[in-house]
């Protein structure tokens, strides 16, 4: 046990950190590996790889994503925010740079290959320091009315979603969108403009739908199950229908054998059928445990930036979930989102890691007079 009165920095963290959060989400890390070895082998024997390939380089992910986690949630408010504009920068550099560079797949450029390193999916890093950008923009916004943060706040959505809209990424452009309304709703802005955007939303969906072909043929498909092919999410709800409440067993499914993407987009599916519907439900509420508990701390948060970036990032972690399972249980049309710490993904895995690194910094006690100034005071 470390004391209170520990002077070291480490000390002052164990004191200072939110440990319901903190040991929440490393439950979360350590199922996503046990889960994996469900959904991670049949995937890999169909692909000629060795039958764990993709359950050790999640091992390997993960040890450098708590490395990330930890590391970032040793940050001050103020180290947070110059992170997050270092990490904007060079992401959205790099997802303009996909659009010419990068390596398509299933149509679009998501992917950059950076030689001994693989390939990276900059949009995962993009989307928590774009959070903690509009934070800090609209917190500025309230707090000095003199400043443009509002019209910053503004101005970040549609110079981040330009580049995945283009790509195009029409998941990550969503989810990017809904938490920028979130943080909007949170700052206090009038009831008017939270009417105009979700119009505008709306707008630019029915837009998608008329001339994204993709898009279109995604949002039939779920509306009308024969208008296409619907192999995967018929399997996933397969996946749910036998293994009942309790599973089938460790090891023992079946259906993860011919689920395209078992490992990645619908490890969910692949839990229900093995360890059962008991299980899941308890996925499901250890995403709501993060995400209420951030809530809860943001809300007696006396900085707007605090109250406004911890806010962001929960939102931001939640819907992603959100989003995955519902496209499992065939709720909302395919998005292509990986279910945090859960799913298969490199890019995903420290991108997460450094958000929730984030949520961890901006949720430390601390005392009173610490985090609040201007960016980069």
């Amino acid at each position: 046990m470390v004391s209170r009165a520990e002077p070291s920095l480490s000390g002052r963290w164990w004191w200072s950190i939110d440990r319901i959060i903190l040991s929440t989400l490393v439950t979360l890390m350590v199922s996503g590996v046990v889960l994996l070895m469900a959904g991670g082998p049949p995937v890999a024997e169909r692909l000629g790889l060795s039958t764990f390939h993709f359950v050790n380089r999640q091992a390997f992910y993960l040890l450098v994503a708590f490395a990330i986690f930890l590391a970032t949630s040793f940050m001050t408010p103020r180290q947070v925010r110059r992170a997050a504009l270092l990490i904007y920068v060079v992401a959205l550099a790099m997802v303009v740079a996909t659009l010419y560079f990068g390596v398509e797949v299933k149509g679009a450029r998501r992917w950059l290959t950076l030689g001994p390193l693989g390939s990276v999916q900059p949009s995962e890093f993009l989307k928590p320091a774009f959070v903690v950008l509009a934070a800090w923009a609209f917190s500025e916004g309230m707090r000095r009315p003199d400043l443009p943060g509002t019209l910053m706040a503004f101005a970040l959505l549609p110079l981040t979603i330009t580049p995945l809209v283009l790509q195009p990424d029409f998941g990550q452009t969503v989810l990017v969108s809904l938490v920028w309304g979130g943080l909007f709703f949170v700052a206090g802005l009038h009831w008017f403009w939270v009417a105009g955007l979700g119009g505008a939303g709306m707008f630019g969906l029915l837009i998608a739908y008329q001339l994204v072909p993709h898009v279109r043929a995604r949002i039939e498909r779920f509306m009308d199950k024969g208008s296409g092919d619907t192999f995967q999410i018929d399997t996933a709800l397969e996946s749910f229908a036998q293994g009942g409440w309790l599973g089938k067993g460790p090891g023992e499914g079946t259906v993860k054998r011919i689920l395209p993407d078992a490992h990645t987009d619908f490890i969910f599916a692949v839990t229900a059928e093995e360890f059962g519907i008991v299980v899941c439900i308890l996925l499901v509420a250890l995403f709501a445990l993060i995400v209420l508990r951030a809530l809860f701390v943001a809300q007696k948060a006396e900085d707007p930036f605090i109250r406004l970036a911890v806010t962001g990032l929960a939102l931001l972690f939640g819907i992603q979930a959100a989003i995955n399972m519902m496209v499992n249980l065939h709720m909302m049309p395919a998005k292509g989102m990986t279910l945090p710490f859960i799913s298969y993904g490199g890019s995903s895995l420290l991108s997460l890691a450094l958000g929730t690194g984030f949520l961890l910094a901006l949720t430390r006690k601390r005392p009173r007079a610490e985090g609040f100034g201007e960016f980069g005071r």
